[in-house]
């Protein structure tokens, strides 16, 4: 199992999660509470979790393309086809408000 924070403006929130099932997202609690902004129209805010078997598109669209994912992958020696993984390494510092940081 890999999960990771998924931080909007510095702010933690929410989880993303990848397991045996496929991957699943929940918003913080904190973060509602305080009204926080959607990370993206297509997950809005809820306190139940998204699942889905394949990584949401919302973060598949974070990750690097062209030559830049061509350097990621051999730099950190990941295949092209693992998107967590890349999202893990490569997407600390995204352009735009939303970042990932990975739980250990």
């Amino acid at each position: 199992m890999r999960k990771a924070k998924v931080l909007y403006q510095n702010q933690w929130a929410g989880t993303l999660t990848e397991d045996d099932h496929g991957y699943h997202f929940q918003y913080e609690h904190d973060y509602i509470a305080e009204k926080g902004e959607p990370i993206s129209l297509t997950l809005p805010l809820q306190k139940e979790p998204y699942h889905s078997k394949i990584l949401f598109p919302f973060f598949d669209g974070l990750i690097p393309e062209g030559w830049i994912l061509d350097i990621v992958t051999k730099n950190w020696k990941i295949n092209e086809r693992d998107r967590m993984g890349i999202l893990l390494v490569a997407c600390k510092d995204c352009i735009g408000a939303v970042s990932i940081e990975p739980i250990k």
